[in-house]
């Protein structure tokens, strides 16, 4: 499958409605995938099945705060500078690239990488939908691990963290891009196509590409029905919001936390009460109190008129709105994976509700 200039808008509206409120500014990476297409080149996406099983993967991404990739936008040697450092390190040459989260920007920026570095995109990634730590990542989830990771900022800098557990890294990453612009190109080791398996989320970007053809085709302002149909789950409320409130959350290791918050609607045409509590993400929805959904299923919300996903950031007081309900891929509903991604792992002390 080849990525054309008519898939961009439908790709941009599955990877943001696949960010659960998080993964960062879709419109400014839109906007690089188009300028690559312009120059003609095209994206070639590939299914884990059809490379061969020894072929190198690496998984490419930005990390840090998406919101500063909006103001820096690459400069175009960044994520070359990420792989070809963790080529170097590792030994081995990338045969193809895939991205390290769907949800979001990294849905789309890793099919530039992609483009610009002449390698094939392949159908998988290490999300399923939007994440905010790199030790949540799928490699994370079933043990192969995230080390060696190489990261690139916009000034210049690059460097390896060539070993450490999975948290020690995430720190890592964090502190680098604090103090080198705000975000970095990242890159982990090969993954050997044989292997994806056992340790990626397949499918996902032609997965997007058809969730957003079929919310694009649901118009403005659908029917409750229509839309749960488009993005095939369920539409948990659909109403104005009455309040937003935010606060820093928990933190880790003596660092500040993510900003958390909540939203509250009431819902048509009954009034109940929905409340979202969120992070970086949507992560859990309370009904009357009593909670109806929650991660590792997908969290969205809507603008009833557009139907564009608004971000956790974004989202403010008076706006008429659709929450719905996405299902988790099935990676993350194991039972050795749940934990992971389950309401605790965020600090929030309710079991994970996930859909039937």
């Amino acid at each position: 499958m080849r990525i054309t200039a008519g898939d961009v808008p439908a790709l941009e509206r599955g990877v943001a409605l696949l960010g659960s409120g998080g993964g960062g500014d879709t419109v400014t990476a839109a906007v690089l995938l188009r300028r690559l297409l312009e120059t003609g080149v095209e994206p070639v996406v590939r299914a884990v099945g059809e490379l061969p099983p020894a072929s190198r993967v690496v998984p490419v991404g930005v990390v840090g705060a998406t919101a500063a990739f909006t103001e820096k936008v690459p400069g175009g040697d960044e994520f070359a500078s990420a792989v070809g450092a963790v080529e170097r390190w590792t030994g081995e040459r990338a045969d193809a690239v895939m991205s390290i989260e769907i949800g979001g920007l990294n849905g789309l920026v890793p099919l530039v990488v992609a483009g610009e570095l002449g390698l094939s995109y392949v159908d998988a990634d290490l999300s399923g939908r939007g994440l905010p730590r790199l030790d949540q990542l799928a490699v994370a989830a079933t043990g192969r691990g995230i080390a060696p990771a190489a990261l690139a900022e916009p000034g210049g800098q690059v460097v390896v963290l060539a070993a450490g557990t999975d948290q020690e890294i995430e720190r890592g990453a964090r502190a680098f891009v604090a103090t080198s612009g705000g975000w970095a190109a990242l890159a982990l080791a090969p993954i050997p196509a044989g292997e994806l398996a056992a340790c990626s989320v397949l499918g996902t970007t032609s997965a997007a590409l058809a969730l957003g053809r079929r919310a694009l085709a649901a118009g403005e302002s659908p029917a409750r029905d229509r839309l749960a149909a488009a993005v095939d789950g369920a539409v948990l409320a659909r109403g104005r919001v009455l309040e937003v409130a935010r606060h820093v959350g928990p933190g880790r290791h003596g660092s500040p936390g993510f900003g958390r918050g909540s939203v509250t609607l009431a819902d048509h045409p009954g009034g109940e009460l929905l409340r979202l509590e969120m992070e970086n993400e949507y992560l859990l929805a309370l009904r009357d109190g009593l909670p109806v959904a929650s991660t590792p299923d997908v969290l969205a919300v809507v603008d009833h008129r557009t139907g564009v996903p608004l971000p956790c950031d974004a989202i403010r007081v008076g706006l008429e709105v659709d929450v719905v309900r996405l299902a988790a891929a099935r990676f993350w509903t194991d039972p050795q994976r749940l934990p992971v991604l389950q309401p605790r792992a965020y600090g929030i002390d309710c079991d994970p509700v996930l859909t039937c």
